[in-house]
This record gives structure tokens, C-alpha cells and sequence, in this order.
């Protein structure tokens, strides 16, 4: 079985691409009809490779939770899309991705309080470096 981290770092590869293509390609869009144009493209994405597995029979299957917890990642997804590409559309590629990264430590944060999940000396150094790192890309 393929390991977590090679997911990781496959998403990791594909956000850097996606920052490259997405500055690219904002130029003389407005930010939010840029959002929008990635999001169907993402949508058609995810629903055909779900339909092609198979898996829109277990749409039945949810529950309610799990679909109210989807839902606002959703939401949270749209408003983070929207941000990051306003954002590019106002800073440099090399700039903003970075600071979006912060995310990071937001999530291990919030893993922490709403999950229980543990912070480490080591985790927290190792969150502590990044922060620092993305702080500087500001100067």
C-alpha cells in the first residue's frame, strides 16, 4: 500500500504548479471569475474520476454529519480560493504562495483544539521554522 506521505507529496508538487499556472493565467481576469472557471474545471474533474470508480453509489450511504462537515470545507475551500487568487493577481507567485502556506500552522492548531491531536517540540519547531521561513519571503 502506497504511503500517506507520497500523497503529500504529490498535493505539495501540484499547489506549486497550480501557483505558477493560476498567476499565469489571472493576468487580466478579474480574481473571482478566475476562481470560478478552476472551480468547474474541478468539479467536472472530481465527478468524472468518481463516476469512472464507481463511487456516486455511495452518495446514498452518507450521513448527515459528514455532509454538513463537507460542506463547510467547501466553503472554506471558495473562500480560500477566492483569497489565494486575489492575491496573485495583486503579488508576486514567489511571494504569496509561501505566505499561504501559513496554513500550516493554522492547521496544526486547529487539528490540536478540535481534534486532540498532539503538538511535539519537534512538530512545534518544525512549524515554528516554516513560519519564520514564510515571514522572510516578505522582505
Amino acid at each position: 500500500m502506497t504511503s500517506w506521505w507520497i500523497y503529500a507529496l504529490l498535493s505539495a508538487v501540484a499547489a506549486a504548479a497550480t501557483a505558477i499556472l493560476a498567476k499565469i493565467g489571472v493576468q487580466g481576469v478579474p480574481s473571482t471569475l478566475a476562481t470560478a472557471i478552476r472551480t468547474v474545471v474541478i468539479l467536472v474533474f472530481a465527478w468524472g474520476i468518481v463516476l469512472a470508480g464507481g463511487q456516486h453509489r455511495e452518495i446514498a450511504k452518507l450521513d448527515a454529519r459528514a455532509v454538513v462537515f463537507l460542506a463547510l470545507s467547501g466553503l472554506a475551500t471558495g473562500a480560500s480560493w477566492l483569497a489565494y487568487f486575489q492575491a496573485l493577481k495583486l503579488g508576486p507567485a514567489s511571494r504569496v504562495a509561501p505566505i499561504d502556506k501559513l496554513s500550516l500552522a493554522f492547521t496544526i492548531v486547529l487539528a490540536a483544539v478540535a481534534l486532540g491531536e498532539p503538538i511535539t517540540w519537534k512538530l512545534a519547531l518544525g512549524v515554528g521554522l516554516m513560519v519564520a521561513g514564510a515571514l522572510l519571503t516578505l522582505g
